[in-house]
C-alpha cells in the first residue's frame, strides 16, 4: 500500500433478501506504482460488460489491467500524477506505455509530442480532486484544476504536471468505439 495513495473504496449491493448493503467498505487493496513515472493508481472498480452486472458479490477490481477498459466494459481508477521533472523527457514511451498495458496504444504517426502521449478506444471521463495538470492534445492543450471535469473521446493525449504539488484524478472510462477507425472503414 503506498501511504499517500490511500483511497476508501465502499460498495453496496443487495443480500440474498434483496435487502440494500454496504459490501466493502475499507481502504483499495489494488494499487500500483510505475516505477519511473512515479505514477501511483488505484483500480476501484471494472465491469466486463455492458450493461453491467451488478449482482456479482466479488471485488471486480481484483485483477491485472492496463490503461484501456475491456471490450463492453467499464474501469474507475484513480491516479496521483506527480510534478514532471528533468527526467520526463527521457522516459522510454514504449516501455513506459508498456507497462501501462497501453503499448498498443502508443501514439503513431511520427514523434509524440510528449513522452506520455497516447490513446484509447474508450469515453473517458476525467475529474480532477486536488491540484492542477495540463491535457495536451496534438496541437493544443488545456489547463486543469481541481473541480474541473473532462469528457476525452478516444483523443490523443498526455498528462502532464507543471505544478509543484500532486494532482489526483479520478477517471472513469467506457469502452467505445473507435471514431478513427470509422472513418477508415466508411
Amino acid at each position: 500500500m503506498h501511504p499517500t495513495h490511500q483511497i476508501r473504496r465502499i460498495v453496496t449491493g443487495h443480500d440474498d433478501s434483496g435487502k440494500a448493503i454496504v459490501e466493502m467498505d475499507g481502504i483499495c487493496p489494488h494499487v500500483r506504482v510505475r516505477p519511473g513515472a512515479g505514477f501511483v493508481s488505484s483500480l476501484l472498480w471494472v465491469t466486463d460488460e455492458t450493461p453491467a452486472r451488478m449482482d456479482l458479490r466479488r471485488d471486480r477490481a481484483e485483477r491485472t489491467i492496463g490503461v484501456p477498459p475491456p471490450p463492453n466494459g467499464s474501469i474507475l481508477r484513480v491516479v496521483d500524477f506527480p510534478p514532471v521533472d528533468e527526467q520526463t523527457d527521457k522516459i522510454d514511451q514504449e516501455a513506459l506505455l508498456k507497462s501501462m498495458g497501453a503499448g498498443h496504444h502508443a501514439h503513431g504517426g511520427g514523434p509524440a509530442r510528449h513522452p506520455y502521449m497516447h490513446r484509447t478506444k474508450s469515453v473517458d471521463y476525467a475529474i480532477v480532486l486536488q491540484g492542477e495538470i495540463d491535457m495536451l492534445l496534438d496541437d493544443s492543450e488545456v489547463h486543469m484544476k481541481a473541480g474541473d471535469i473532462l469528457v476525452q473521446q478516444g483523443t490523443n493525449h498526455a498528462w502532464v504536471n507543471r505544478s509543484k504539488e500532486v494532482c489526483r484524478i479520478a477517471f472513469v472510462l467506457i469502452d467505445g468505439i473507435d471514431p478513427l477507425e470509422q472513418r477508415q472503414k466508411s
